[in-house]
């Protein structure tokens, strides 16, 4: 009797308990740059196939939304890549993904796989887009690979003017 009383309170302890989806974890850094007029930097991050390097998932676009009558909105075409791929086709700002512009510092960026744009992605091989670009700047852009659905993966790669580290935590 008292074997099934814990196995039953160990069952519904399980089925009482949160579900945890999985979910990618992204640091970006934006470094300080010793500049005469800096103006902080538009971002993009999106998710696209690996294969055909189609957007399928826009998860972030940071930029100026004070600007009267949604001005800062006509400098994202300064995202080239991005605006090439997914952003020409996007009405900003859209709730969940803009953003306002980030000050130089490191970032953290958490998208649950249950929720937003990566509720509808299929298993397979992507890359995790980075890009930003600074007015009177560079432009500069880092790819991360990494696999769906989420296996415990750790991908790095480091920028040379625009961006600093960028670090993809992919948890199950």
């Amino acid at each position: 009797m008292r074997l099934s009383y814990s196995m039953a309170l160990s069952t519904a302890a399980a089925l009482s308990a949160p579900a945890f989806a999985a979910e990618l974890q992204l640091k970006v850094e934006l470094p300080r740059l010793t500049v005469a007029d800096y103006k902080r930097p538009y971002v993009a991050v999106w998710v696209e196939r690996t294969a055909d390097q189609s957007a399928i998932a826009n998860l972030a676009v940071w930029y100026d939304l004070k600007k009267r009558d949604n001005g800062g909105a006509k400098w994202l075409k300064d995202l080239r890549t991005w605006w090439r791929k997914s952003g020409r086709g996007v009405a900003m700002p859209v709730d969940g993904v803009s953003g306002a512009t980030r000050a130089p510092g490191t970032h953290a960026l958490t998208f649950r796989a249950d929720q937003g744009a990566l509720a509808a992605l299929g298993p397979g091989h992507y890359t995790l887009v980075v890009e930003a670009a600074r007015e009177d700047g560079g432009r500069e852009v880092q790819r991360l690979a990494f696999q769906w659905p989420a296996a415990a993966q750790s991908v790095r790669a480091t920028g040379e003017h625009e961006l600093g580290a960028v670090a993809l935590e992919v948890k199950p």
